[in-house]
């Protein structure tokens, strides 16, 4: 029997087969911990290829175009606009009144009643009306100091900011009026804006539109124009908005990109896979502030506000 001993397993304390089974079970753990990470990591290869960087540095025949509105900025320009003038006394409250109504109804309805815009922009033009240019320009600096400059959204700026990086032009494409909206280009360091022309015969606003605000179709048209007579390829462009009232111009571009989505851009963007980023609390749906009348062109959104603010205070 001696000579089987062999056979037998020596005795070993029950702690140390306790070590034994510890460290055996141990290194198994960790070679098999090691062998499903090298199984995920190649699986989540497989599923997400990386995608090409973007925008790409050098490519001058690209450009972005941000609509402004809860895209770059929360709320609308024009609302705080409008709480500048009337600080200054630019309107008298019968006229909020007026604008609120008109405001109202629009937001109510969803729908743009033709006599309404009509009644809306001519009544916002008459605020202005007789007014020098260079005397609004002068105070909407002193207004996106006062209402606009803490209310820019930052992880929309940072994506102006890479085109910028990459040497490409940035233009701000709105409803809100030229002059408000090259104001903010200039602050944000972008290249120009694109935005709705009020006449002006001699430096003074005279009242009239030069043809209609810059709204839904007819920002895709801007956009068409200044990409021709700038050379651009809008194949590789980018274009960034928040509203479903900008899928014309959205879908003019390469690169569409929802952000901070209504609901019908949300699920226009989401069935053709574009992209979407999200900067607002909570995902929220509803728009930051008080929405502009999106059609209403210069001054409608922003009165309508003020009536708010107004009898907030008292």
């Amino acid at each position: 029997m001696a000579a089987l001993g062999w056979l037998t397993p020596r005795k070993r304390s029950a702690t140390a087969r306790s070590v034994l089974a510890g460290e055996a079970a141990a290194e198994a753990a960790r070679k098999t911990s090691q062998e499903l990470e090298s199984v995920a990591t190649a699986d989540a290869t497989a599923e997400k290829p990386a995608e090409p960087a973007f925008p790409v540095v050098g490519d001058v025949e690209a450009a972005a175009f941000f609509d402004l509105d809860n895209t770059v900025m929360q709320g609308a320009a024009i609302f705080h606009f409008g709480r500048g003038l009337y600080k200054r006394k630019f309107f008298q409250r019968r006229e909020l009144a007026r604008f609120a109504w008109q405001q109202a109804w629009f937001r109510m309805a969803g729908v743009e009643d033709p006599e309404h815009m009509q009644d809306a922009r001519d009544s916002a033009l008459s605020i202005v009306k007789g007014h020098r240019v260079a005397e609004l320009m002068t105070i909407g600096e002193e207004i996106y100091d006062e209402y606009m400059a803490d209310r820019i959204w930052p992880g929309t700026r940072a994506l102006a900011q890479a085109h910028l990086d990459a040497g490409q032009k940035v233009w701000l494409v709105t409803a809100a009026p030229v002059e408000t909206a090259t104001i903010i280009a200039r602050r944000l360091g972008l290249t120009g804006a694109l935005g709705t022309v009020a006449e002006s015969v001699d430096g003074v606003y005279t009242g009239k539109l030069v043809g209609e605000p810059l709204h839904g179709p007819a920002k895709a048209e801007a956009v068409r124009a200044l990409a021709a007579a700038e050379g651009l390829d809008l194949s590789r462009c980018a274009a960034y908005s928040d509203s479903h009232n900008d899928i014309p111009m959205l879908s003019l571009v390469g690169h569409p990109y929802a952000i901070n989505p209504d609901t019908k851009l949300r699920k226009h963007a989401k069935a053709r896979d574009w992209r979407l980023r999200d900067y607002r609390t909570g995902r929220k749906a509803a728009k930051v502030g008080i929405p502009a009348a999106a059609g209403v062109g210069a001054l409608a959104g922003g009165t309508a506000a003020a009536v708010a603010l107004h009898r907030r205070r008292r």
